[in-house]
């Protein structure tokens, strides 16, 4: 995914997201940089009308392309009238939730799709990670910058990518 020159507004649904995107922005390892970050860092603005209360009403020369990091598909973001021609929106899904990634790491997919449960609910109980949605637990568990980039390629081999969809896969430079 080609993302240009212009800005770039990402936005994470939770803390989770928002450390695997940090660690992924520290290390290089995405199609766009800090400086292309709208306020130069990842937004947790969720809302349209607040994200365009916030950051949109200012002058702007090149294109804003809007990054939505979530796991939900029926997520709705609709910009006003205004901002449409001027601002492209991509949703990043991260389903079913963001902690398969840790899965993917400990090995554990196979066990987990037996289990039936909730990615999160997996890491906390047979896992026994109980901060998996906590920022500093995510950046401290992929502080290895390839254990992340390793989970984020074996997720979506075994992940169902719906067709059209994007994945943080989509997001990593290609090298």
């Amino acid at each position: 995914m080609d993302l240009g020159e212009g800005y770039v507004a990402c936005i994470c649904e939770g803390s989770a997201e928002q450390a695997i995107m940090d660690l992924l922005l520290d290390f290089d390892k995405l199609n766009f940089n800090q400086d292309q970050l709208l306020e130069g860092e990842i937004i947790r603005t969720r809302g349209a009308k607040q994200f365009e209360k916030k950051y949109l009403r200012k002058g702007f020369t090149k294109k804003i392309t809007v990054l939505r990091i979530l796991d939900s598909r029926t997520e709705n973001f609709k910009l006003s009238k205004v901002y449409v021609n001027k601002v492209s929106v991509i949703d990043i899904i991260t389903a079913p939730e963001i902690e398969m990634l840790i899965i993917v790491s400990e090995g554990k997919y196979t066990d987990f799709k037996k289990s039936r449960k909730k990615p999160s609910d997996f890491c906390k109980m047979e896992l026994k990670f109980r901060n998996v949605k906590s920022y500093d637990f995510v950046k401290n568990y992929f502080n290895d910058i390839n254990k992340l980039i390793e989970s984020i390629f074996e997720y979506k081999k075994v992940s169902n990518i719906k067709n059209g969809e994007y994945t943080i896969f989509d997001l990593l430079k290609h090298i």
